[in-house]
């Protein structure tokens, strides 16, 4: 047991950083997109920055560093600063997955990089690089599909806006917390790892193609 907690613990520990970084890109990116629609809250409340500290969930944050995925502290977004707030809250809800899967795809791309160049890992530090890349790749790729799913408080359930009636919309929304509790719930029995590893196969699959299609790689 000792030696399981202890070769595990490396990995760990590299995922402390990753995460503290994909939460503050997370976050930042929907304040940036609402900044940008017109909605300056974020900005007036700090939230506009990559100080992880201003973004951590506590809960959302355990997810991520045991499950490889979770959510943050959500930044704070007035819809009536929209001009068409449907279209411009779902641009905002969408911002904060795009950024992520961004980020784990510029984390395939160096790993390739660093592949072609080293090839198999001949030392420890070589081996410690390559496996930072690999979490960062996959906890950012983790993020990102995971927030996705239109659920709250995810940000697809943000996305939901725009496809159903305000009314239905916000009755759904007032059983939030109970929704979570239930989603947490179903993590933790392991009932969406299934569901959860295919969509973020698919979405990794796709990303290791485009990264090939660049010349040379």
């Amino acid at each position: 047991m000792l030696n399981s907690i202890l070769s595990s613990l490396p990995m760990y520990l590299m995922r402390i950083p990753v995460l503290l970084l994909a939460i503050a890109v997370h976050e930042t990116a929907h304040g940036w997109a609402a900044y940008k629609l017109g909605d300056p809250t974020a900005y007036n409340q700090g939230r506009l920055t990559l100080n992880p500290l201003k973004h951590l969930d506590p809960v959302g944050a355990l997810m991520m560093l045991f499950f490889g995925f979770g959510f943050a502290r959500p930044v704070p977004i007035n819809v009536r600063y929209f001009k068409r707030p449907k279209r411009d809250m779902a641009i905002t809800a969408l911002a904060g997955p795009v950024s992520n899967i961004l980020l784990a795809w510029f984390g395939i791309l160096v790993y390739v990089i660093f592949k072609k160049f080293t090839g198999s890992a001949s030392n420890t530090f070589l081996f410690a690089v390559e496996l930072f890349l690999q979490v960062f790749y996959m906890l950012n790729l983790g993020l990102g599909v995971f927030n996705l799913i239109p659920c709250p408080p995810l940000d697809g359930s943000r996305v939901l806006l725009v496809f159903l009636p305000t009314k239905y919309y916000f009755k759904v929304m007032q059983y939030e917390r109970y929704i979570m509790l239930g989603l947490m719930a179903l993590l933790w029995l392991g009932v969406l790892d299934r569901p959860l590893s295919l969509m973020i196969n698919a979405v990794g699959n796709f990303l290791v193609f485009t990264v090939r299609l660049i010349p040379g790689l």
